[in-house]
């Protein structure tokens, strides 16, 4: 396989600017060059994109992506560093999903005070000028 840029961002859904982007920070290794120095990539530049592309899908952050590359490369090593990385990063999704719900509680709260009058009455112009009129604490 000897494909050029483009052509590989089709196939693995990662545009040609993001795909420059990880071969400068080092996730990809940069590729061979024609003699017009035109990039070509392979079958191993189609599943290393592919494998990133589907980490930053589920949120992990590009130095735990070069780690777990790096394991990646290794297959008969044990697994703990992964399942730590992943660990943390469920604690994370975790967090976030509690900060959303106290947010859309917060936001519901905010919707059904309102009386849909005037602006000069309105609930929501009130607590969104002062936080002292939140009922949860929804910026932790």
């Amino acid at each position: 396989m000897n494909l050029p840029i483009g052509e590989l961002a089709r196939r693995t859904g990662v545009k040609v600017p993001t795909i420059r982007f990880y071969e400068q920070i080092g996730l990809i290794a940069a590729p061979p060059r024609t003699e017009g120095n035109q990039r070509r990539y392979g079958k191993t530049e189609i599943d290393r994109l592919n494998f990133i592309r589907h980490a930053r899908e589920l949120g992990f952050e590009v130095d735990h992506i070069r780690e777990l590359l790096a394991m990646s490369q290794e297959p008969q090593a044990s697994c703990h560093q992964a399942d730590s990385i992943a660990q943390s990063h469920l604690l994370e999704v975790d967090r976030r999903i509690e900060k959303l719900r106290r947010l859309r509680g917060e936001l519901a709260r905010m919707i059904d005070e309102c009386g849909h009058g005037r602006i000069c009455d309105c609930r929501i112009i009130e607590v969104l000028a002062d936080h002292g009129h939140c009922a949860a604490d929804h910026v932790a």
